[in-house]
């Protein structure tokens, strides 16, 4: 099941990078990229990790998953800049939407090396005070604590002086509003993945044993 959880966390983790050129509106007030109706579910996963297989196991796959978008930006910024066949018509589309500029790039680096670390840092301690019940709470705390450490460092980082100040801090709230509201509604689904990642830790040790 961990190897399961990793595979997706990565997949999931990159496809984010992919969607993130496309902003989408809720409201005129509202604009947001694609990235977060994928990147919030890698949360859930890094706490089921944490929750059963231990902080160890969590830092290894966050630390898995930022290896990993270094080891993506390099093939496709190989990619771009491969010679382009002759009859291949979409170049110009092809780097823009593969191509981030260099602040949005560092700032994805960055928030998600601390957030991710700070979720698992904060999951953890709170399950070391309150043993195996209470996984509603950490996983919502630790996830709400980390998505807007996230948020704000993202924005910042990628956009700030590149707007009004209030339309930075317009946009740092919308995002962690619908990030938030994300979190609370993914509780059940990490008790589920909870529930299956046991059943399976049981099941390989006790075929082990056997």
């Amino acid at each position: 099941m961990l190897l399961y959880l990793n595979g997706a966390f990565v997949g999931l983790l990159i496809l984010s990078n992919i969607l993130a050129v496309k902003l989408f509106s809720i409201s005129e007030w509202a604009v947001l990229p694609a990235a977060v109706i994928v990147y919030v579910f890698t949360f859930p996963i890094t706490d089921t990790i944490a929750e059963v297989y231990g902080k160890e196991a969590a830092r290894q796959t966050v630390m898995a998953g930022f290896f990993t978008q270094i080891a993506a930006l390099v093939f496709i910024f190989s990619a771009i800049h491969l010679p382009s066949a002759p009859f291949f018509a979409d170049q110009e589309a092809f780097e823009s939407i593969f191509s981030a500029g260099f602040r949005v790039t560092l700032a994805s680096l960055v928030s998600y090396f601390i957030s991710q670390n700070l979720d698992v840092t904060i999951f953890h301690k709170l399950k070391a005070r309150n043993g195996e019940s209470k996984l509603w709470l950490r996983n919502n705390a630790s996830t709400m604590v980390s998505q807007l450490v996230d948020t704000a460092i993202f924005i910042t980082i990628a956009f700030y002086g590149t707007m009004p100040l209030a339309a930075l801090v317009a946009m740092v709230f919308t995002q962690y509003l619908f990030k938030w509201a994300v979190a609370a509604a993914d509780t059940p689904l990490v008790y589920l993945l909870v529930k299956l990642a046991r059943r399976s830790k049981t099941a390989s040790q006790n075929s082990f044993a056997q």
